[in-house]
């Protein structure tokens, strides 16, 4: 395929997705992962599309997309396994625990079905079903509200349904990091309730891969200083470690055995601040 051919082929993709991954683009066009980052470059050159970690998206502007769900869990299945593992190991028998909606969340989930007795508080439809369709001993609470496309309930009967509640843990789920606004989401009524289970945790630990990191969603979640813990994978950028290590309560790696160079892997990186 001609480099022009692919350049409008990239832009098209941009378009309708919003944002998308190099993998995704040269299983796509059939080229390799050098070619797609090259071509990503010159359209970034020529602003068709602004250049990401990892992937590209529209120029400009914070995003307002929001995937579905169906997408987002065929998406880094290996990343949000191995943060899964690593996030199960925080619980234990009795503890009340928060999941917001996502698909690391409902990896997690999976793995907790599995695990000691709790009582789980969710806003996600598809992490309830994972607990009522196994026999797990836990309870779980689902919050009412209005459905969005990532399969999240929110808005005020979500909301109120949280400022009742005291949980343990929360493992939070989120669009994109970014240093300046922090943990956000595309959704203004998810923001809000993702707010809500926020206020309502003792403890925060946000799950995010690295393809995360640089995403700017329309609505701040959390402040980076409002999470106890972050937890990511492997592939996660030298620059976005330095930063979050400096930011977080903790910064905690997973290892996928994928990481690119962008530094030495590390499974653990606390921040000097959280001793």
């Amino acid at each position: 395929m001609l480099a022009a051919a692919r350049h409008s082929a990239i832009v098209a993709e941009v378009q309708r997705e919003r944002i998308v991954r190099v993998a995704d683009l040269a299983r796509l066009l059939g080229v390799s992962l050098m070619t797609v980052r090259r071509d990503i470059e010159a359209l970034d050159a020529a602003g068709a599309v602004e250049k990401i970690h990892g992937g590209a998206k529209l120029p400009g502007g914070a995003s307002t997309h929001e995937p579905g769900f169906e997408l987002k869990a065929t998406q880094l299945q290996e990343e949000k396994t191995a943060i899964a593992h690593e996030a199960a190991t925080q619980v234990r028998e009795g503890m009340a625990v928060g999941l917001s909606a996502g698909t690391t969340t409902w990896a997690l989930a999976q793995l907790l079905a599995a695990g000691p007795r709790i009582t789980v508080v969710t806003n996600s439809v598809r992490i309830a079903d994972v607990f009522h369709q196994s026999p797990s001993p836990s309870t779980v609470i689902l919050t009412g509200g209005e459905r969005t496309p990532s399969d999240a309930l929110v808005g005020p009967l979500a909301t109120a349904a949280l400022k009742q509640l005291h949980l343990d843990v929360l493992f939070l789920g989120v669009h994109g990091i970014d240093a300046d606004a922090g943990f956000t989401t595309p959704n203004l009524l998810e923001a809000e309730t993702d707010r809500a289970f926020v206020a309502a945790a003792r403890r925060v630990v946000v799950l995010a891969d690295h393809t995360k990191w640089g995403i700017l969603g329309i609505s701040t979640i959390a402040g980076l200083e409002e999470a106890d813990e972050l937890i990511s994978d492997d592939q996660l950028p030298g620059e976005a470690r330095r930063i979050l290590s400096e930011r977080v309560g903790r910064l905690r790696l997973a290892t996928t055995g994928t990481a690119e160079a962008a530094g030495p892997a590390r499974t653990d990186a606390t921040s000097a601040a959280a001793g």
